[in-house]
């Protein structure tokens, strides 16, 4: 998938094929569909991926805030975005707590590495691979992880634009797959949690008549909106990694120019933060997609990022 979209080839069903499997493998796996005594058996058996759990705690949510020898970046564009990052410790912060949240919430078996080179796509079918990081940890990472990625590959699509070959209608394809994934994933969840809902989690006897029905929708939807926060954290966090971490997106490692490499890496650096600190000014998937856009036009130079330089009170 990374490499085709790199290459701008749409995959008209790509949201569609993407939100089936994450609300069916999310849901399943969850204390809302599983009772504990089944639940618990499977969580200790994935404990045992420690060493892949390790790793990402370290090379996502720890290495990208430091000095370490596994990172690298797009040098010298970068060298003064790095090391304003390593002393921001509002994004360090945001980036210690979502670890702490993968860490102890073992909310449903997740893949662990949900990323566009993660998945098998055509125009027709699509297949996800590569699981050997999977382990029980909190919802949101896997969405947030593909979502993530999706939000990269659109702010590096100017890198790869020419004359016979403009990607500003990709662009917008992309966004719109963006809030199509998590639309639908959304429905999905919701629909499975309301007719399936057979987990130790919410006891069904706990909610019957009227006012207990109308109570616990309220709930599936508080619990969804905190999944979704939880998602553009991670989404965020899976942005830094790949821009100043161990390892990259041909995303971006593909753009030959380094000057504009670097324009693109900073734009997505931006959104990554204001995702992972700011992460309560984004109601809904399609504030996310306006803040995209607003950053492709309104971050021009390259150069360390916060708050003030994003403009994104103006949205």
């Amino acid at each position: 998938m990374r490499r085709g979209l790199v290459q701008g080839i749409r995959y008209p069903r790509l949201a569609e094929h993407v939100s089936d499997y994450l609300a069916g493998t999310l849901y399943a796996t969850s204390d809302l569909a599983l009772p504990a005594s089944k639940k618990r058996p499977l969580v200790a058996a994935f404990t045992a991926n420690d060493a892949l759990c390790r790793l990402t705690e370290d090379v996502i949510f720890t290495q990208p805030y430091m000095t370490h020898p596994h990172n690298r970046w797009t040098s010298p564009q970068l060298d003064a975005t790095a090391k304003a990052v390593q002393s921001d410790t509002a994004w360090k912060l945001a980036a210690s707590r979502l670890k702490l949240k993968f860490m102890a919430s073992p909310e449903a078996l997740i893949h662990g590495d949900l990323h566009t080179g993660s998945i098998m796509v055509t125009e027709t079918d699509t297949r996800v691979i590569d699981p050997e990081f999977a382990f029980f940890g909190p919802m949101g990472f896997d969405v947030g992880a593909i979502i993530g990625n999706l939000l990269l590959n659109y702010l590096s699509q100017d890198g790869h634009a020419t004359e016979d070959h403009p990607r500003d209608a990709y662009q917008d394809w992309v966004l719109e797959t963006v809030e199509d994934l998590w639309t639908l994933f959304r429905a999905k969840f919701l629909h499975l949690w309301r007719t399936s809902g057979e987990g130790d989690a919410y006891p069904a006897a706990l909610f019957s008549g009227p006012d207990g029905t109308a109570c616990l929708e309220t709930e599936r939807r508080v619990y969804l909106d905190r999944l979704f926060v939880d998602a553009l954290g991670y989404a965020g966090a899976k942005i830094t990694r790949r821009i100043l971490g161990l390892a990259h997106n041909i995303d971006l490692e593909k753009i030959a120019d380094p000057d504009m490499r670097a324009l693109c890496e900073t734009r997505c650096l931006a959104l990554a933060r204001s995702l992972m600190v700011e992460t309560g000014r984004y109601p809904t998937i399609k504030s996310v997609t306006e803040a995209a856009r607003h950053v492709r036009r309104t971050v021009n130079a390259v150069g360390p990022v916060d708050k003030r330089g994003l403009g994104l009170d103006a949205l």
